[in-house]
């Protein structure tokens, strides 16, 4: 199903709710809601609820089973953090998180050894030209990501 526009926090996690189903995964979220409790928030004011423009802030962290382990923290500037296997992608807009799902657990993510920059990468490539790469630290290939290399 395509999200087209996931303008809040919740609508992301039914959209990452309905990828987890599809792909047979279970599921837990964790919700923060209020400017003293999102992560981003660590200046406000303890008992400050409200964000200065008095809407109510609202992060959710996702963790959805199997292999790959992969872990997705929303934030309410309309990004998120997605971690698979331990490689973390910063940034990721939060429109793009089920696309980027989608190509995990559909095969199309993958692992590149490349000369220059030196190293292996996590490479998820989403519709259209948007792709994301991240380096893999050394010597943390799991099985997942054995599997997913590719020359």
């Amino acid at each position: 199903m395509a999200h087209p526009h996931l303008p809040t926090t919740e609508s992301a996690v039914v959209a990452i709710r309905e990828i987890a189903d599809a792909y047979a995964r279970e599921m837990t979220v964790t919700d923060d809601i209020g400017a003293d409790q999102t992560s981003r928030r660590t200046s406000s004011g303890l008992f400050t609820v409200l964000d200065p423009d008095g809407s109510l802030p609202h992060e959710a962290h996702a963790e959805l089973s199997g292999s790959p382990v992969v872990s997705v923290r929303l934030f309410p500037e309309d990004d998120a953090m997605i971690v698979v296997d331990g490689v973390e992608f910063h940034d990721v807009p939060r429109d793009s998180v089920p696309a980027f799902l989608r190509s995990v657990y559909g095969g199309l993510a993958h692992v590149k050894g490349k000369f220059f920059p030196p190293g292996e990468w996590l490479i998820v490539p989403l519709p259209g030209d948007e792709t994301y790469r991240e380096l893999i630290v050394l010597n943390a290939l799991t099985p997942w990501l054995v599997r997913s290399v590719r020359k």
